[in-house]
């Protein structure tokens, strides 16, 4: 064996994993019940309890107007997937998140890459009482930082009034999303090209 050679094996032996690739060793390896879930918050592992009842309905109705517009002849959309358990990793801020809904493009890299949902050009979250915080914050930042076009936050409990409200954030830049647009709950808020969708929040229960 060549001196060469010899080094190369001993750092392979005494290569030492980062934090981030230990953390996400320990979450690919959970076994969890089913309708749980786990997230990677800025390098903690998060469990989640299911959702509840009224959460699931309103990513429901979200899902059933996007769908639609896929399905509409001469949609800008025909080929783009919905997911409901798709994780985006964003290593370097050490965090893995599973959106309530994501839409991939048609152009979206090969399902097996090792994570395709990079390329998603939205993202939808329900805030439940136990992660209304991680939505309004840690996500929104984390989504910012993986330059995802689209961030729909439905917050059933808006801290600012006390009531539903949905905020569609866009134009992620260094990090932040640099515009929002914001209605209360039976309003009307649209989403813009390539979904041209509205939807009416009047049916998302309280």
């Amino acid at each position: 064996m060549s001196i060469a050679e010899a080094e190369a094996e001993t750092e392979t032996v005494t290569a030492v994993p980062s934090y981030w690739d230990v953390v996400l060793r320990a979450w690919e390896e959970l076994d969890l019940p089913e309708g749980w879930r786990a997230e990677i918050i800025e390098g903690d592992i998060r469990i989640m309890t299911p959702p509840k009842y009224d959460h699931n309905v309103i990513v429901s109705r979200i899902q059933r107007e996007i769908y639609r517009e896929i399905l509409r002849p001469g949609s800008q959309l025909p080929e783009a997937e919905l997911h409901q358990a798709q994780d985006i990793r964003v290593p370097r801020i050490g965090s893995l998140y599973i959106p309530d809904l994501m839409v991939l493009p048609e152009t979206a890299s090969d399902p097996n890459a090792e994570n395709p949902a990079a390329e998603a050009i939205l993202v939808v979250e329900v805030t439940s009482k136990s992660t209304a915080e991680k939505d309004r914050k840690a996500k929104l930042w984390g989504y910012a930082h993986a330059g995802i076009p689209l961030y729909l936050l439905v917050d059933r409990w808006d801290p600012q009034t006390g009531k539903g409200e949905v905020t569609l954030f866009s134009e992620p830049e260094n990090g932040r999303y640099t515009s929002a647009t914001k209605v209360p709950f039976g309003k009307e808020i649209h989403l813009p090209e390539p979904f041209g969708v509205t939807l009416d929040t009047a049916e998302f229960p309280a």
